[in-house]
């Protein structure tokens, strides 16, 4: 899993490349996890997801913990351009209600 961070402005712009199971999970929480510590003046955090290539319930829990960390920082997080199969994964799941899709 490739990790591409982007600060625009008032916005941490994540780009997450190839497949989030759970071998990969760990070192992407991690880098997004320093990014977002890093530019908490920041206010809201968009996650790219159109080159994942592959999402499990591992892409939940880590979306789970992406949003703990950009909330309790002050900052609002959002998903974006989510492929055909982790929009289903992440609809069934019921994240939308709490990560909303842009």
């Amino acid at each position: 899993m490739q990790v591409l961070t982007r600060k625009t402005g008032g916005v941490l712009q994540i780009k997450l490349v190839g497949e989030m199971d759970e071998y990969s999970a760990p070192s992407a929480r991690a880098e997004c996890d320093r990014f977002i510590l890093s530019n908490t003046a920041a206010k809201k955090v968009v996650i790219d997801l159109s080159e994942v290539a592959f999402m499990d319930s591992t892409g939940i829990g880590f979306l789970i913990g992406r949003y703990k960390k950009a909330t309790a920082n002050g900052m609002s997080i959002s998903v974006a351009r989510p492929n055909f199969t982790a929009d289903k994964v992440l609809s069934v799941a019921g994240i939308y209600s709490l990560i909303p899709k842009e």
